[in-house]
């Protein structure tokens, strides 16, 4: 296409391309915006090194007219969008590119890439720890996954409320509170459950958390206590019916003066069985698999479409869309709003071509600058996505709330231009 645009004359027109979402994965009542601070970094980083062009090259993907354009490229247009965080609904224009078609188009893949993959981790991070309620999730998903999906999956997760990771890349890179536990290769390393127990005991100290679920558990929970005292951090349960147990272990701890040892659980959890804990005396949940997949739905399902360009003439936009039945796009430059009640909570998602109506005091705007003349002003902390999106949570209806499976809890309303 930039080939063809760059010799057909057309490929310096200003265009406006949008990322959005046609529906949420099926099931799902809200999904939340992910990745927007990495694909700022990869979006300032962006470039076609030697190595890259001379690859084109051999490889006669592209002629020399549009390497030596590549050779230059740097995104030099303006991008709006969702903030990290915040929730989303079908059509609600998550990112707004405008530049010229040659250096939009570029970037598709790149911005569909890393929205589609995060917000698909942080849509199902958000209903794992909406499940949760005020127990802390741990994300434990990297050997089940590609590596830097893996890295990836942390940050999402993090933004959607989980409290820690098993990463250490995604400590190093983001600052992600990182914790861990022992698997079942070091307790059977050793002689017996006891030497294994006192070695990690001895060498990181009476608050760390003991894997007792290698041999019989009753067993290992009184061996525990016995090595670790009733200062033991935590034990964690990785096999069988959960529920059951932690409230056997509970007893047990309890019975063994170990009051305030807490109970962290892990085995394939996903929002549903986190949900069918919550009577069960469980202090943590340790979240891999399930996670790291998007809980069914791997990707959010996002499209990259053009909705607006320069016309002949006075270069004025002219709102582009397609038609197909089931793939339809609606044209023109969008603004977005959050409709909300008298108490705050969200009733509709607004989206409209061309200027925003007059802010009647109830309708909260969605989109912020990103990136402005190519230069990213949109970069921000991961605690504040965070804190965006416990607030963004909050704000939606009570069937959010819902594990079951649903329609998006509120319509996503088209306004005229």
């Amino acid at each position: 296409m930039l080939q063809a645009a760059l010799a057909g004359g057309t490929a310096h027109r200003r265009s406006v391309f949008e990322l959005f979402g046609r529906q949420l994965p099926e099931g799902r009542r809200y999904g939340v915006v992910a990745g927007v601070g990495r694909a700022l970094d990869a979006l300032e980083s962006f470039h076609f090194d030697e190595e890259a062009l001379t690859s084109l090259r051999e490889g006669g993907v592209v002629d020399e007219p549009t390497l030596d354009w590549l050779a230059g490229y740097r995104f030099t247009g303006d991008i709006w969008g969702y903030a990290e965080g915040e929730v989303y609904f079908p059509y609600s224009p998550l990112v707004v590119v405008e530049a010229t078609f040659a250096e939009a188009v570029v970037v598709e893949t790149l911005l569909l890439s890393i929205y589609n993959h995060d917000s698909a981790i942080a849509s199902a991070a958000s209903r794992m720890t909406h499940a949760a309620g005020a127990r802390p999730c741990i994300e434990m998903g990297s050997r089940r996954t590609h590596e830097e999906a893996a890295v990836a999956s942390a940050r999402a997760a993090y933004v959607a409320g989980f409290t820690a990771t098993s990463n250490l890349a995604a400590r190093q890179r983001y600052g992600i509170p990182t914790t861990g536990t022992s698997a079942h290769s070091f307790t059977l390393l050793h002689d017996n459950e006891e030497d294994a127990f006192r070695a990690q005991v001895d060498s990181l100290g009476h608050g760390t958390t003991l894997l007792v679920d290698t041999y019989d558990i009753a067993e290992a929970v009184r061996l525990a206590v016995q090595v670790a005292g009733p200062e033991l951090g935590a034990v964690r349960i990785d096999s069988g019916d959960l529920g059951a147990l932690a409230h056997r272990v509970r007893a047990q701890l309890d019975s063994l003066g170990a009051e305030d040892t807490r109970i962290v659980v892990t085995s394939d959890l996903d929002e549903y069985a986190i949900a069918s804990l919550a009577s069960a005396p469980v202090d943590g949940y340790g979240v891999g698999t399930q996670l790291v997949t998007g809980s069914g739905h791997p990707t959010s399902g996002f499209v990259y479409k053009l909705v607006a360009r320069a016309g002949e003439g006075d270069g004025e936009l002219v709102s582009v869309a397609k038609k197909s039945l089931d793939k339809i796009s609606i044209g023109g430059r969008k603004y977005a709003l959050r409709r909300r009640d008298a108490h705050g909570i969200a009733e509709a998602e607004m989206v409209g071509i061309g200027d925003p109506p007059i802010d009647d005091g109830d309708d909260r705007a969605l989109l912020v600058p990103l990136v402005r003349g190519g230069e990213v002003v949109g970069r921000e902390s991961l605690e504040v996505a965070r804190a965006r999106h416990l607030s963004a949570r909050a704000e939606l209806p009570l069937p959010a709330q819902q594990m079951s499976k649903g329609g998006p809890v509120i319509e996503t309303l088209h306004l005229g231009g």
